[in-house]
């Protein structure tokens, strides 16, 4: 039976999903499309969105031109790692989604990063 791209990667994602739940920790979650990225700080409970930042939002969207693109990404990282903080979240779980840690991830990641979240 052969695969096809959603569904390897949404098998990477269950993989990298059980290993975070082992940890017992929030979750900061990652979802890109062509056009946007995404990312969503979740409970240990793994069913309350505590957060959430995206290249839709208007003030990201004024920043930049095109919101499926590495500097659009970083934005968003720094704004959910804002975000965070101020829920008084300071440490989570990087949960990629199954995509490769390269790119807008990446970017996104470190962003998070500099701006003071823990993972």
């Amino acid at each position: 039976m052969k695969l096809d791209k959603k569904q390897n990667r949404l098998r990477r994602a269950r993989k990298g999903r059980a290993k975070i739940r082992d940890l017992e920790m929030s979750r900061l979650s990652v979802h890109r499309t062509p056009r946007h990225i995404y990312a969503q700080v979740i409970a240990s409970d793994g069913g309350t969105v505590i957060v959430s930042a995206s290249s839709l939002e208007s003030e990201v969207r004024k920043g930049v031109k095109n919101g499926g693109n590495v500097e659009a990404a970083a934005i968003v990282g720094a704004r959910i790692a804002e975000k965070a903080k101020a829920a008084g979240i300071d440490t989570v779980a990087f949960d990629r989604s199954g995509f490769r840690y390269h790119g807008r991830v990446k970017a996104l990641a470190d962003a998070a990063r500099e701006a003071g979240l823990k993972f």
